[in-house]
C-alpha cells in the first residue's frame, strides 16, 4: 500500500490495495470534520484492513461501466458497530450504533455536523420525525432508543436535544411515525403512542417480554406489530374525552407463521409483506388482513433447475432466514440467508434469485430509482445487481437430469416433473454489474442520496460515503476555474 500523503497519521486508516477487478481513483478520511487523502492510484481494489479470500460467489470482471462509484470518503467518529442511518434531508444524514452516540453529516462533504450524546447504551432504533410545516419550530427531529431504557427526540438544526423520555420497563426496539396524524409509536414489551410534545397518548398492556421486533403502519390508522410468531393488527381510534387524544385496540391476531418474524414492508395501500426466520414470507390484505399468498420454497431446487447445487436434507437458520426486505408496486425484493430472491407480486412467485449473493448473510437490500438493486452483507461487501429478462427460445426444452439423477422412476412422472420446473424457472435473472469493497466488516445497512452517492455503516466502526467519479471530477474542475476566475488568472496575457 502507498505511503498516506500529508502528515495526518491521527486521522489515517491502513488501507491494503489488492490486485483485483476493481479501482477507487481517490481515498479520503474525514475525522473530526477534515480530510485526509490516502492515495490516487489508478487500478487497486481496496480493502481497509481485510484480506482477499477465495469465494464461490459470482465475480466482476475490471469494466464495471454500470458502477459509478470510484471515489470514496471515509467518515471517523463512532466507537463502535455503526448499526443505523437516516436520510434527514437531500443533504444530511444521521448515523447511531453500538457506542450510543449518534452523528450528523454531510453527505456532499462527508463533513461531521453534531455528535449528539445523550445515551449511555446501544442504540437500538432511529426514525425521523418531521413536520409538513417547515416554517414550524422543531421541524426536523429525529427520534432514537437505547437499551438504556430511554428514548430522545433531538433538533436536527441545532444538534440540541429537545426531550428525554425515560419511563419504559423495557428496550424500545422500535420506532414508527404516523406522519398523517402527528404521532409516533414505540414498540418493546408494549406498544406507546405520543406525540410531538412526547405526551404518552395511550399504551397497550404488557404484550411480551421479549418485545415487538418491527413495526409498520397500514391503513385506516391501523398498524402491524411482530411480535415472536404472531403479527398482532392495532388501530387507532380517536378519544372522545380530549381533543388530541388517541386509544388504541387490538383487532387482530395472525399465527401464520412458523418462526419468528424478523422483517415487515408495506408495499403500498393494499398489501403488506412479513419475512420469518425460517425462510417463510407471506403477503398480506392490508385493508381485511388475509393471506393473500406465501413462498416458502427460497430452497426448493426446482427454482434454478439447471444450477449445479449441493442438495442438503435440512438448512441452517442462517441461510433461510428473510433478514430484509424491500419492495415497489411490482416486487418484493427479499435478502433470505446469503441470497437475494425477487418476488412478483402479480404472479405470486419468485421469477429471479441469485442464491450466493455474498459470501455471508445479506443485511439490507434496496431496489434504487434507477431500476438498480443494491445489496450489503456480513462479508463487508456492497454489490450492485440488475434485474434482467431471460431471452429464450420458443418451445426450449427443460431439463430433466436432476430428477434422473434421483431415480424417480417413471416417464409421465418425469414429464410432469419437468413440466412443474418449467412453470418455476425463473423469467428474469440478476446480474451483479458492481463490486464496492471497503469495509472490513459487516456492512449493515446504506442509503442512496441519488447525485450525492452511496453512504454505507459498518461494523469496522466506519462510515463509507461512494462518490460518483466522473461527477466529482467535473465539479473539482468546475470550482477550479471559478476560483482562476475570480482571481484573474484566465485573463489572456500578452
Amino acid at each position: 500500500p502507498r505511503q498516506a500523503r500529508g502528515s495526518h497519521s491521527s486521522a489515517a486508516v491502513r488501507v491494503q490495495a489488492v490486485t483485483a477487478s476493481r479501482f477507487v481513483s481517490n481515498v479520503s478520511v474525514y475525522h473530526g470534520g477534515s480530510a485526509t487523502d490516502l492515495c490516487h492510484q489508478p487500478r487497486p481494489r481496496l480493502y481497509c484492513g481485510c484480506i482477499q479470500q477465495k469465494s464461490s460467489v459470482q465475480t466482476i470482471g475490471e469494466e464495471q461501466v454500470q458502477n459509478p462509484y470510484t471515489e470514496l470518503l471515509v467518515l471517523k467518529g463512532h466507537q463502535d458497530i455503526v448499526r443505523f442511518l437516516v436520510q434527514i434531508d437531500d443533504y444530511r444524514f444521521a448515523s447511531a450504533g453500538d457506542d450510543g452516540i449518534i452523528f450528523l453529516w454531510n453527505a456532499q462533504t462527508g463533513e461531521k455536523l453534531f455528535e449528539l450524546r445523550g445515551h449511555t447504551h446501544k442504540i437500538t432504533a432511529i426514525a425521523p420525525f418531521f413536520s409538513s410545516d417547515a416554517s414550524e419550530e422543531n421541524s426536523r427531529l429525529i427520534l432514537t432508543a437505547s437499551a438504556d431504557r430511554t428514548v430522545i427526540v433531538w433538533d436536527c438544526t441545532t444538534g440540541k436535544q429537545v426531550q428525554k423520555v425515560s419511563c419504559f420497563h423495557s428496550t424500545v426496539k422500535c420506532l414508527t411515525v404516523l406522519q398523517r396524524l402527528d404521532v409516533w409509536l414505540s414498540g418493546g414489551s408494549d406498544l406507546c403512542v405520543w406525540n410531538r410534545k412526547l405526551d404518552l397518548l395511550c399504551k397497550t398492556s404488557h404484550l411480551t417480554d421479549a418485545g415487538i421486533s418491527a413495526l409498520v403502519e397500514l391503513p385506516k390508522n391501523c398498524v402491524a406489530a411482530a411480535v415472536g410468531k404472531e403479527l398482532i393488527i392495532f388501530r387507532l381510534i380517536a378519544s372522545s374525552e380530549k381533543s388530541e387524544g388517541w386509544n388504541i385496540l387490538e383487532v387482530k391476531r395472525l399465527v401464520d407463521h412458523q418462526d419468528n418474524i424478523l422483517s415487515l414492508v408495506s408495499v403500498n395501500d393494499l398489501t403488506f409483506v412479513t419475512g420469518s426466520h425460517v425462510g417463510e414470507l407471506i403477503v398480506w390484505d392490508a385493508l381485511d388482513w388475509t393471506k393473500q399468498a406465501s413462498e416458502c420454497n427460497f430452497w426448493d431446487s426446482s427454482v434454478q433447475p439447471d444450477a449445479r447445487t449441493e442438495i442438503k436434507l435440512s438448512q441452517s437458520p442462517n441461510e433461510t432466514s428473510v433478514q430484509h426486505l424491500a419492495s415497489d408496486d411490482e416486487y418484493v425484493y427479499a435478502a433470505v440467508g446469503k441470497g437475494i430472491y425477487v418476488y412478483n407480486l402479480q404472479m405470486k412467485r419468485v421469477i429471479a434469485c441469485q442464491r450466493t449473493a455474498h459470501d455471508s448473510s445479506v443485511l439490507h437490500i434496496e431496489m434504487l430509482p434507477n431500476r438498480q438493486l443494491i445489496s450489503c452483507s456480513e462479508d463487508g461487501s456492497v454489490r450492485i445487481w440488475e434485474l434482467r429478462e431471460k431471452q429464450q427460445l420458443p418451445n426450449e426444452p427443460v431439463p430433466t437430469g436432476f430428477f434422473n439423477m434421483w431415480g424417480f422412476g417413471r416417464a409421465n412422472k418425469q414429464a410432469n416433473q419437468a413440466k412443474k420446473v418449467q412453470e418455476n424457472t425463473p423469467m428474469h435473472f440478476l446480474e451483479l454489474v458492481g463490486d464496492l469493497i471497503g469495509h472490513s466488516s459487516a456492512v449493515q445497512m446504506f442509503l442512496y442520496f441519488s447525485e450525492l452517492g452511496l453512504v454505507t455503516c459498518s461494523a469496522d466502526h466506519l462510515i463509507i460515503l461512494w462518490k460518483d467519479g466522473e461527477r466529482e471530477s467535473r465539479l473539482r474542475s468546475l470550482t477550479l476555474f471559478q476560483k482562476l476566475a475570480q482571481n484573474g488568472d484566465l485573463q489572456p496575457k500578452f
